[in-house]
């Protein structure tokens, strides 16, 4: 199903007549479709070809002033689910009723399908690369093309809807040497056209890496992140420019508008129409915009959705999102894009006369605190500006926060992982240790 059979399905209709004629004063139904097509690899092998959909349908009303959600996957009782959302409105307190009246109704789309075909192919053709060079090395993959159509109608007159199309890989090559497993992993995510030549060439450069394995460093050390372990650090900074978090007291970044909060090389921000992922409304029905939020290292704006944004009184930002189905819209991000530096990886590990490599970790985010401890599941110790080896049994700890004031340099080589796109980047000062220390 796409934008055009969403456009002419009469589901949402039926749900806000009856809605409003059993009593609600308004009432919102938000429509998501996916179909996803991936090809899968197992030990060097083609394993198995899928195509699966879902399909779901949120209601929201408000009676009384006190909403009602309910959600339903595939086919659907529009008189059930009314009742069901009219019942559980009698469970909240009233709120404010925000619904958006006037918005574009439909947007182009965005992004190519491609053939099942073109995926093993692409599959095919990393795998041989990897193992011209390596041929003891198991490889596994997937390779997905995503198709994703949402539709936003509300009581108001409010009708839109777009269809998103998005490629992705995921690539692992497993090494055993002896009693040594070691497991390197990449992926890329796009538009139009994956590039199997530049995954597998990424991951056999970490195995030339990885031919030795080498005693870590210990103490306070500069640590590159490259640009997939990166990502580590955004989850900490996100969560601090979240309007509702400065709300409820919990961002220390809440009381440092126009203030320096990371280093001055470091700009963050928004944009609905780059990368991979487009987003021209949210799942309020605002449209999207581009949006700074540091630039420079100075703190200049917060994310919200509606409510948040009222509060704040700055109106919302097109950020309202829903974790789920079954969720209320949250200020949440899309395409949380880092400006990149001018400096090459190469460029960037010659920089370091005795650092670490981080590539791979176990462990996520430091949270809104921003301390964090993470094992370095693949990591490379530096010395003289060269890659000696990889390390093993290393963790490497320390505070987002006080991390993104001390990031020295960024690479030019930015990726996308998920929505986030972000360079690799070197920090200073974080603390190392390992098993043996």
């Amino acid at each position: 199903m796409g934008s055009e059979n969403f456009s002419h399905d009469t589901l949402a209709e039926q749900l806000l007549e009856l809605a409003i004629k059993s009593g609600a004063e308004a009432a919102e139904v938000y429509q998501s479709h996916s179909l996803s097509r991936p090809v899968f690899f197992e030990a060097n092998r083609l394993k198995q070809l899928e195509t699966s959909q879902s399909e779901g349908t949120t209601l929201r009303l408000w009676r009384n002033g006190c909403p009602g959600l309910t959600v339903a996957y595939g086919n659907v009782s529009p008189q059930a689910m009314v009742e069901r959302a009219l019942a559980l409105s009698e469970l909240n307190p009233p709120e404010t009723i925000e619904l958006v009246s006037n918005s574009k109704p439909d947007y182009p789309d965005l992004g190519e399908s491609v053939p099942i075909e073109v995926l093993v192919n692409w599959g095919k053709e990393a795998i041989a690369i990897i193992r011209d060079t390596y041929p003891d090395v198991l490889c596994n993959s997937d390779w997905e093309c995503d198709v994703e159509t949402t539709r936003l109608v509300n009581s108001q007159g409010l009708d839109c809807y777009y269809t998103d199309t998005t490629l992705s890989c995921y690539m692992s090559a497993e090494w055993v040497r002896g009693d040594d497993f070691l497991s390197v992993s990449d992926g890329q995510t796009q538009r139009n056209t994956l590039d199997p030549e530049k995954l597998a060439y990424q991951i056999l450069q970490r195995l030339v890496w990885a031919k030795e394995n080498v005693a870590p460093p210990n103490g306070r050390i500069p640590v590159l992140f490259t640009s997939k372990a990166a990502d580590m650090l955004w989850g900490t900074a996100q969560a601090a420019l979240n309007g509702k978090r400065v709300l409820e007291a919990a961002s220390p970044w809440g009381e440092r508008m126009n203030q320096q909060v990371v280093a001055p090389n470091l700009t963050l921000y928004q944009d609905p129409e780059a990368g991979p992922y487009s987003c021209p409304f949210d799942d309020e029905g605002t449209p999207t915009t581009a949006l700074v939020f540091v630039k420079d290292g100075i703190l200049q704006h917060f994310y919200g959705d509606r409510t948040t944004g009222y509060q704040l009184g700055v109106g919302s930002t097109g950020n309202g999102f829903r974790p789920g189905l079954g969720s209320y819209p949250t200020p949440g991000l899309f395409n949380f894009l880092i400006q990149p530096g001018a400096a090459p990886l190469r460029d960037l590990i010659r920089q370091l006369d005795n650092g670490l490599i981080v590539d791979q970790m176990l462990g996520g985010s430091g949270g809104i605190s921003g301390d964090f401890s993470i094992n370095i599941d693949l990591g490379y110790r530096v010395k003289n500006g060269q890659v000696i080896g990889r390390v093993k049994d290393t963790m490497v700890a320390g505070n987002v926060y006080t991390a993104l004031k001390h990031v020295v340099e960024l690479g030019n080589d930015a990726d996308w992982n998920g929505s986030c796109y972000t360079p690799s980047l070197i920090v200073e000062g974080l603390s190392t240790t390992s098993r043996n220390h």
